[in-house]
């Protein structure tokens, strides 16, 4: 009687059981849904943080390239006006810088500054437009050139930056008259790799090809 009894409360107990697990595997069924309904949602809320990034970091660089082509803009406006008055001057400028290379060569530098004075007030009569502001030197070379003619032992003075100018740029055979023999120097070694001659005692200049 007390097996039948005890069996009895066995089948009990296990119908229990029966109907806890299935009650269980039907809750874990719902959160293992849950869980995935939540993955999914954390998935997307990363893509969308991470798509929100993206759009900040084009943002920041949109800002950035238009607050750098507003600066640009203003290089440019100038620099087209600067160009604009370069093209208005162009012939005066080109008129100056032919009439140094062509006649101020045998002077110094205080009567060269009085031709280009008195060339410049002939253009104002004639009303051709040049720079006001013109460099002649700056014209005519560069300052890489400058440094490399300094090397070669041209002085660093204006006087003798514009007669290495003369020397290098003018079509006609230039006469140099140098006492003090820092042309002579600067020369030699300009063209020494060229080919350049000295005949005699009385140092003249020519050319090899």
């Amino acid at each position: 009687a007390n097996l039948a009894l005890q069996e009895g409360r066995l089948a009990a107990a296990q119908a229990e059981l029966n109907n806890a697990q299935l009650q269980l595997d039907e809750k874990q069924m719902e959160l293992d849904q849950v869980q995935a309904m939540y993955d999914t949602a954390m998935k997307e809320k990363q893509a969308l943080l991470d798509d929100a990034e993206a759009c900040r970091r084009k943002m920041n660089n949109a800002t950035a390239l238009i607050e750098g082509l507003g600066g640009e803009k203003l290089r440019w406006t100038a620099s087209s006006k600067s160009f604009q008055n370069q093209i208005i001057s162009l012939m005066g400028n080109v008129l100056l810088a032919t009439g140094f290379l062509s006649y101020s060569g045998p002077f110094n530098q205080e009567y060269r500054n009085l031709l280009l004075q008195l060339w410049k007030k002939e253009m104002d009569n004639s009303k051709i437009p040049y720079s006001n502001d013109l460099n002649l030197t700056g014209m005519l070379v560069d300052n890489a050139t400058v440094g490399e003619w300094n090397l070669q032992g041209l002085p660093n003075d204006d006087l003798s930056i514009q007669n290495g100018i003369i020397v290098t740029k003018a079509s006609r055979y230039p006469l140099l008259i140098d006492p003090q023999g820092q042309g002579k120097i600067w020369i030699k070694n300009k063209e020494k790799n060229n080919g350049l001659q000295v005949n005699g005692s009385f140092n003249i200049f020519r050319y090899v090809s």
